[in-house]
């Protein structure tokens, strides 16, 4: 597959990735999309499911915003043209759509996010608009006119009376027409606006990084939660001084002290990091085994050859510390030691993890335990 365009990973990651743009015709040569207009429709009337119709021009009003879940008449009383469904994290609900996902493994899995679809009739559109993410668009059905370029940021000027950031004077660099199979990918901060030329769907594969602000107030919570946290400043040197106004240079000292010690401290930002990156978008979407296993019965399937996936909607990724390796799984954490160690890239390389090899753990019972946890809290599965 030409998914890259003839690229490698590693070349395309250099030249490419949050770089500049890039067209890549046929990536998935062939593609049949794995929804349909009516299945997504479908989604967005579902309670647990993230979606939103965005309408150009909505009684004389611009670019207006409706959340989901939407009742089934809604889609009849929308106009003919010039309006977009978008069905968020698709790729929890349709495993073929999070299967996608596995072509996107150059890069790690803490910053993928999911796959959004949008369908349009002709004309519909989001409006141009910028993205604070890397994003792949895939053309998965009918025809989408995409004009792109231009670094955009906050201060880019935006249409009043809409609650969408859509630019305002705003002109492309380049246009091209995607055909199912061809794919856009887009650096952050790029103007762009894709227009259905007829009934389309377009896939988003969308990518994320924590802001500035998530990291220090995540970590910093964090920190707060340890048990330490609550324990008093302390001075048994205190000396008398001469006003007692002043704050001494010594207790900025004691303070600063405090703070570089714990922000150091690498072991806890790396377990920190671990359980924010893979922590699931929502609580809907790993959701506990209906009927809980016992080490026995996960110790059958995987003799039986079953083979055991990722749920759709969960994250996986582990850290290598000297001693130990910490696996993280939808915001949880498992300490690894000795020969269990190597069972953590073994669970985190694809979504359908290697049998034979897994096989190889089930032997360990604490490991089969690790493995009817991760069952019974829903992030794995057999097929």
């Amino acid at each position: 597959m030409n998914m890259l365009g003839g690229l490698t990973p590693s070349e395309f990651l250099r030249d490419y990735w949050q770089k500049k743009p890039l067209v890549i015709r046929q990536a998935f040569p062939g593609f049949q999309c794995p929804v349909s207009a009516d299945e997504l429709a479908g989604l967005a009337c579902e309670e647990g499911v993230e979606s939103r119709i965005v309408i150009e021009n909505d009684d004389g009003k611009p670019w207006q915003l409706h959340n989901g879940p939407f009742s089934a008449d809604r889609f009849s009383q929308l106009p003919e043209q010039d309006w977009t469904l978008l069905v968020q994290g698709l790729d929890h609900w349709v495993p073929d759509i999070a299967d996608l996902l596995e072509h996107f493994r150059f890069i790690p899995n803490w910053r993928l996010d999911d796959v959004m679809a949008s369908y349009a009739p002709k004309g519909g559109s989001v409006g141009p608009h910028y993205d604070q993410y890397d994003v792949f668009l895939l053309q998965a059905q009918g025809h989408r006119r995409w004009t792109f370029g231009g670094h955009c940021n906050h201060t880019s000027p935006r249409v009043e009376g809409t609650p969408l950031r859509i630019l305002s004077s705003w002109e492309g660099e380049e246009t091209v027409t995607l055909a199912p199979g061809d794919m856009l990918y887009l650096p952050p901060g790029i103007g762009h606006h894709g227009i259905a030329e007829d009934d389309c769907i377009t896939l988003s594969v969308g990518f994320r990084a924590p802001t500035i602000d998530d990291v220090l107030t995540g970590f910093t919570d964090f920190l707060c939660s340890q048990s330490d946290a609550a324990d008093h400043l302390n001075d048994p040197d205190l000396q008398v001084q001469d006003n007692p106004g002043t704050i001494l240079p010594n207790v900025m000292d004691r303070l600063e002290g405090i703070i570089r010690e714990k922000l150091g401290d690498r072991r806890q930002l790396a377990l920190w990091f671990g359980q924010y990156s893979t922590a699931p978008k929502s609580m809907d979407i790993v959701v506990p085994a209906d009927e809980p296993a016992d080490t026995g019965d996960i110790a059958e399937a995987i003799h039986a050859g079953e083979q055991m996936r990722w749920n759709e909607g969960s994250r996986f990724a582990y850290y290598d510390f000297e001693s130990e390796t910490a696996l993280f799984v939808d915001g949880e954490q498992f300490l690894l030691k000795g020969d269990a160690r190597p069972l953590a890239p073994q669970l985190c390389s694809a979504a359908r993890i290697d049998m034979p090899a897994l096989a190889r753990f089930a032997g360990d019972k604490a490991l089969l335990g690790l493995l009817t946890t991760l069952y019974n809290q829903g992030s794995v599965y057999f097929e």
